[in-house]
């Protein structure tokens, strides 16, 4: 069954691209239906002087639940990741605002909101992994 799944997949040969593949499309998924189940905390983090607050965490979340997902259907996985890729930086202007204005995040200890900017370095990484030849072998 797994072996059969994972040529429907089109999974790339080796267990840690495969832990990278299925992580990353995990990852987004969740995290865009978190935007849908607690839209208040990514409320919370937008830059007052962005416009449309609501639609932007909701068409966000959307995107990356589109983007985890794409990521496991074969022919797309390549446009998924350079879309994920395109919306981390656009979601990126909300990191900084957290770390530039850390009394709006009393909770959130100030090493945090700074390592939160340079996890997202490492999350453009990942998500620029499968748009490798090694990930998509037949696209």
């Amino acid at each position: 069954m797994l072996s059969s799944l994972s040529k429907a997949l089109n999974l790339p040969d080796g267990l840690w691209k495969k832990l990278v593949l299925l992580g990353l499309a995990a990852f987004f998924i969740n995290v865009g239906i978190d935007h849908f189940i607690n839209p208040d905390f990514y409320l919370s983090i937008m830059p007052p002087a962005f416009p449309l607050h609501l639609e932007a965490v909701y068409i966000s979340g959307l995107f990356e639940v589109l983007g985890g997902l794409g990521v496991l259907i074969p022919r797309f996985r390549k446009f998924s990741g350079w879309g994920l890729i395109a919306l981390l930086i656009a979601v990126y202007p909300a990191n900084i605002y957290m770390a530039l204005t850390p009394e709006a995040f009393p909770d959130v200890p100030l090493s945090a909101l700074y390592i939160r900017l340079v996890f997202q370095f490492i999350f453009f990484y990942w998500a620029y992994l499968v748009t490798r030849p090694a990930y998509n072998p037949s696209y």
